[in-house]
């Protein structure tokens, strides 16, 4: 059957055209997520949920930045690696670009992936962008394009173990401000060094491959898609945004710096200023997500749109339905709850829809990005 989403926006985001169809994912993606999803289980059993205990004091950009404990070096496989680039910490970052297989001369988009947080880049990329190599003609769908894909850091998380350490992105400090560092009140504030790094594969990427600048896009999952979502909503070069199931960048689970997204000046540290309050957003999310996020991420559309982000979500059921509500049995914290024995569904049911990719949307998110090239958002 045909179907749009329910378009929750704050401007038109001109999806009109689009008629893709569904098929259900369930019956060949079940069995790959209960295995994952009984491997975490099992290891939870043995362990309490444990969430970091800050005693930070939080700062107009949140929380401190996340220190570095190890900066992986990933394996690009079928890619090419870029790097070591040397953040500002003085840490070796990396990351893999993959080319479309007859790229030719003409410029084509530029896709950035940002993994889940405990994977790495060079593999198990979002599955979007496996479809970098289509030999269809490009009609109303992106079809050929690059795939950057940096690799985070390892650092301290604001998540349940396992979770709560590994490889992944700090959105929990939101000094994305491309000029670099910044001054509050004499108090100089450093760039977000995932942000940086990621601006330094993308301008690699531009002086070496006919990248059109009117297309540069950004995808990612999970905590990937947290940091898409707030590098997106910091860089007015990225034209677009499509996202599956991101916790709230400005704050979820453990966060003890929640903030409120706005476009004019904060009036304290309970506020934080995004630069590129414009850009085309589509956030894929479940209705019973990991932890019980679903309410948390509907939040998230309510304060993009108060701060003029034309957004769009897709709310979907375990068999990739689209609905309008949340589950109410996974979950209503408006932070989602780590707690396994308030919200187990979360944990179970949740855990597994989170770790699916939306696979029957692929269309319809490749179909949303060909719409918002640069220009249509200015």
């Amino acid at each position: 059957m045909a179907r749009l989403p329910v378009a929750v926006t704050s401007m038109s985001t001109h999806l009109s055209s689009f008629d893709f169809r569904h098929q259900s994912l369930a019956g060949r993606s079940f069995i790959r997520a209960t295995t994952f999803v009984i491997a975490t289980i099992a290891s939870l059993s043995a362990c309490s949920v444990q969430l970091p205990n800050s005693s930070k004091i939080c700062g107009p950009f949140g929380n401190p930045p996340a220190a570095t404990i190890e900066s992986p070096k990933p394996f690009c496989w079928g890619g090419q690696l870029l790097g070591p680039w040397y953040d500002s910490d003085r840490t070796k970052r990396w990351a893999c670009l993959f080319r479309p297989t007859h790229a030719g001369s003409a410029k084509l988009p530029l896709l950035v992936d940002l993994h889940r947080s405990l994977f790495s880049a060079g593999y198990l990329l979002t599955p979007l962008s496996r479809l970098n190599d289509s030999h269809e003609l490009e009609n109303k769908k992106l079809t050929r394009f690059y795939v950057l894909a940096p690799q985070g850091r390892k650092t301290q998380h604001f998540y349940p173990f396992p979770d709560d350490t590994g490889s992944g992105w700090d959105n929990w400090y939101r000094q994305l401000a491309p000029s670099g560092a910044t001054q509050v009140r004499g108090i100089v504030y450093p760039e977000n060094v995932d942000a940086a790094a990621i601006d330094h594969f993308i301008a690699q990427v531009r002086a070496t491959a006919p990248i059109d600048p009117e297309r540069i896009y950004i995808t990612g999952w999970s905590n990937g898609a947290s940091m898409a979502m707030l590098y997106a909503l910091n860089r007015p070069r990225i034209a677009a945004a499509v996202v599956y199931s991101a916790p709230d960048p400005f704050g979820a689970l453990s966060d003890p710096c929640v903030q409120l997204p706005v476009a004019t000046q904060p009036t304290s540290v309970s506020e934080v200023k995004i630069l590129n309050p414009k850009i085309p957003m589509l956030h894929l999310y479940n209705s019973c997500d990991v932890l019980g996020v679903c309410p948390n991420e509907n939040d998230l559309t309510r304060d993009l749109i108060a701060a003029g982000v034309p957004i769009t979500e897709v709310k979907l059921d375990f068999v990739r339905h689209q609905v309008t509500s949340c589950s109410a049995s996974c979950g209503n914290e408006p932070q989602g709850d780590a707690s396994f024995i308030s919200t187990p569904a979360g944990w179970t049911i949740g855990l597994l829809n989170h770790g699916r990719w939306p696979g029957d949307w692929n269309d319809f998110m490749l179909g949303f990005l060909h719409a918002h090239p640069l220009s249509s958002s200015k």
